[in-house]
């Protein structure tokens, strides 16, 4: 035992950097872990945990007042009917914020979707004007308990009694109106109702649509919203967070594991004549290979530890959603066993790889066997012999030399034109005394260092391989990364490419002048187009759900819509759509789809797939004039508006909702990258750590090729090359291995990069062809700087091997 630690002490002080590079690697790939880990259980398990306390409705129905929910109630499947519940919509004010609501009137607490409160209490009979705000409406008004909020438009007023959490959908500023819980005395004039229904099968939501909406009637339906559609939205970006994280964690942990395998293979190979003597001396092959693997095991559970203490101490600390995510996670009940699983899987992972490369130790036999004089594959090709005695450049020169210019082997020098047999230079002018006028070439070789070098790299191909393979693995992931960072990127600096090509939504009163609210719009200077809309809720064929038919733009001025299949919409009937309505209806572009508006069918032709970032992709747009032939009394009620470059949406829409009527209300547009604005801190921490994981697989190519170039050290003195020459092999050599590898992880990465981010915007129903690559200047720059820098790492080793004693030379070949 004692040997054994004198041994394993004396490793780790030879390979003290590399020791540190995989305790710092195994932390950060642990790290990342488990913070995608607390993302997955943030985005999921608070809104279960509301839904589950709430007793939350599985579908809630917006219907009219003639509704009967006593239909409903008898309906098989259904084990509760919370309602009906009079709503009305209105908007609210406080402190000079808006939003648009949804005042939903109860007498009592409901027992189905029963609102969770936070703060304050719930609603007193004996205050007639006293509500409930829903917990994201709260926080979007900056609103308490105690303030109060404005009608505009009316002299009313609302007091704020309490702020509730509720597992419905969740408000979005210029989507999804909030949901406010009043007194039925506080909705005198009521719109509409709502129906909230339980089921004993969640599974059957939607045969369970069907049949509410055959038993009401399709005309009695204004809206249909499902649990699936909160749950959706309540997990958001969180979980995109956390699937980043997780699958970048995931690469890395193998690109670790190859790393650690390749490095203990090197290792190995570099070492068998002392692998040989401890065998002779008495080891065991069990104890050789358990050397290197708790060797390693150790540094994997000194990176594992502190990743897990560092997550456990400060990452409640994180700024922003990192940092409430993972202080929601270590209150839930799982938490302890996922601290301790995750890094116990992460260090195992590096076991098993690191067991197969010692099993390789265990297996050298005691007695060191001669290596072959040539090694396999070891000898200069055609083209490498071709290579060395190649003239890369001739030049005819005019020059006066008194002898045979002399040229070196792979240098350049002089030679002269006339040979033998060859006709004597015509003289020009008069000669110098003593000096032989003639035409000479100047010649150039290829360097012998880069063809040694190139043919050092890739002679051996298994090993030359599974190095570049090693190698490329960490490099594609940072190739990926950089695609994620410029496709977030491409939402801020070129939205109209990717779905958002206004940046204000209006808002006026029913009953608004067209005209009027057009010309007040289109007056400000920085607003640059106004396009009139109206977007209503349908019913989808089988009427199991319900979508957004939007008409926005006329055929004069139609909307700039982002396409990423099809044509734009000119025509009768035609309309784009978004990937999430595509995928619900199972359609593609160039079919028909039949949906229902109230008691009116629509019938129009899907004719483009458009980038749709809101409502989940389940948007099917057209024109105004095209919905006005199916209803001519329809006006517009929104306005999305196009600014001017340059323009702050924040300092119009201020300046139209003071110099507009009282009932206009300017939103700007939501941009789904603002809540990925964390990922890019994760990218770039992801990216240290592939970095990191790539250092060590870099070293560990360096180690070898100085291991391996030491038997030819007397060989190439012997040619005539001198120390720098000698260390220009080695630096060529790493060189050209990081080279192929940059360009594998490019030719490989892109293509990956494009497919998962098209793929994670088709599941989100935005729709493929939002992902974007680098610019091919910082993709040049990168790689340029991963091959500058091997090659810079490699100097320093190659140059103090060419430059060892004779003897330690002959000793190492020994």
């Amino acid at each position: 035992m004692r040997a054994t630690l004198r041994w394993a002490h004396s490793d780790l002080r030879t390979h003290r950097g590399e020791a540190l590079f995989l305790v710092l690697a195994t932390a950060g790939i642990v790290a990342s872990l488990l913070l995608a880990t607390a993302l997955f259980g943030y985005a999921t398990n608070p809104w279960q945990r509301v839904f589950a306390q709430a007793r939350g409705a599985h579908v809630w129905l917006h219907t009219d007042r003639a509704a009967d929910a006593g239909e409903l109630a008898a309906l098989g499947g259904v084990e509760a009917v919370a309602g009906p519940y009079p709503t009305a919509s209105a908007t609210v004010a406080v402190r000079g914020t808006r939003a648009s609501v949804e005042l939903r009137g109860t007498a009592e607490r409901p027992e189905v979707g029963r609102p969770l409160l936070t703060a304050g209490h719930w609603i007193d009979p004996a205050d007639p004007d006293g509500v409930v705000l829903e917990s994201r409406l709260a926080r979007a008004l900056l609103a308490q308990p105690g303030d109060t909020l404005a009608l505009p438009g009316t002299p009313r007023t609302l007091t704020v009694l309490g702020i509730a959490d509720s597992p419905e959908r969740r408000y979005r500023p210029g989507e999804q109106p909030g949901l406010v819980w009043a007194p039925p005395a506080a909705v005198p004039d009521p719109g509409g109702q709502v129906i909230g229904l339980r089921l004993t099968d969640p599974g059957e939501t939607d045969y369970a649509v069907q049949r509410a909406v055959t038993v009401l009637g399709a005309g009695a339906i204004g809206q249909v919203s499902t649990w699936e559609q909160a749950r959706a939205e309540a997990q958001g970006d969180n979980r995109l967070l956390g699937q980043v994280l997780g699958l970048f964690g995931l690469g890395a942990l193998l690109a670790a594991g190859l790393a650690v395998h390749g490095a203990i293979g090197t290792r190995i190979r570099g070492h068998l004549r002392d692998i040989s003597v401890l065998k002779a001396i008495g080891f065991t092959p069990g104890q050789v290979v358990r050397v290197f693997l708790l060797l390693h095991l150790a540094y994997a559970l000194l990176g594992a530890v502190a990743a897990a203490a560092l997550t456990q101490a400060f990452g409640s600390r994180f700024p922003g959603r990192l940092g409430d995510a993972v202080g929601v996670w270590q209150g839930l009940p799982g938490h302890t066993v996922a601290l301790v699983a995750v890094p116990a899987c992460a260090v195992l992972f590096i076991g098993a790889t690191t067991g197969l490369a010692a099993w390789r130790a265990g297996r050298v036999p005691p007695v060191p066997v001669p290596r072959p004089a040539a090694a396999r594959g070891g000898g200069l090709s055609g083209a490498a012999r071709g290579a060395l005695g190649l003239r890369v450049l001739r030049v005819p020169v005019r020059s006066r030399v008194r002898g045979r210019g002399a040229r070196g082997a792979g240098g350049s020098g002089v030679r002269g034109a006339d040979g033998p047999g060859a006709p004597a230079p015509a003289k020009t002018g008069v000669p110098d005394p003593g000096e032989a006028a003639g035409v000479r070439e100047l010649e150039v070789r290829v360097p012998p260092a880069l063809v040694l070098g190139w043919h050092k790299a890739f002679a051996r191909r298994p090993r030359s391989l599974a190095a570049v393979a090693r190698l490329t693995l960490p490099l594609l992931l940072i190739v990926v990364a950089m695609s994620a960072w410029t496709t977030i990127d491409r939402f801020h600096t070129r939205p109209e490419q990717v779905g958002l090509p206004t940046a204000l939504t209006v808002r006026a009163d029913a009953g608004a002048d067209d005209r009027g609210t057009r010309a007040l719009l289109e007056r400000d200077p920085r607003v640059a187009a106004a396009y009139p809309g109206v977007e209503v809720a349908a019913l989808v064929p089988g009427q199991t759900a319900t979508i957004a038919l939007r008409g926005l733009g006329t055929r004069e001025e139609p909307y700039p819509y982002a396409l990423a299949e099809g044509r734009r919409a000119h025509g009768p009937d035609e309309a784009v759509a978004g990937q999430g309505l595509l995928d619900l209806l199972d359609v593609q572009v160039g079919d028909w789809v039949r949906m229902t508006v109230g008691d009116r069918p629509q019938i129009l032709h899907i004719v483009g797939r458009s980038i749709e970032p809101e409502n989940a992709g389940r948007v099917v747009s057209t024109s105004l004039d095209t919905l006005r032939e199916n209803d001519p009394g329809l006006t517009p009620t929104l306005y999305q508006l196009r600014l001017r470059p340059g323009a702050d949406p924040e300092e119009v829409a201020a300046r139209l909702a003071a110099s507009g009527p009282e009932g206009l209300e300017v939103h700007a547009v939501a941009n789904p990258a603002d809540g990925l604005s964390p990922l890019r801190g994760v990218v770039l921490g992801l990216i240290a750590v592939l970095a990191l994981v790539g250092l060590i697989e870099l070293l560990t190519t360096i180690g070898g090729t100085v291991r391996e170039g030491e038997r030819d050290l007397l060989a190439l003195k012997a040619i005539g090359l001198s120390p720098r020459q000698i260390t220009g092999v080695t630096v060529t050599a790493t060189g050209c291995t990081t080279l192929a590898a940059v360009l594998l992880a490019a030719a490989l990465g892109l293509p990956l990069a494009h497919w998962l981010i098209d793929a994670q915007g088709a599941s989100s129903g935005i729709g493929a062809g939002i992902a974007r690559a680098p610019s091919p200047g910082l993709l040049a720059a990168v790689g340029a700087a991963a091959v500058l820098g091997a090659a810079a790492l490699a100097a320093v080793p190659s140059a103090r091997a060419a430059r060892r004693r004779l003897a330690d030379t002959l000793s190492a070949v020994a």
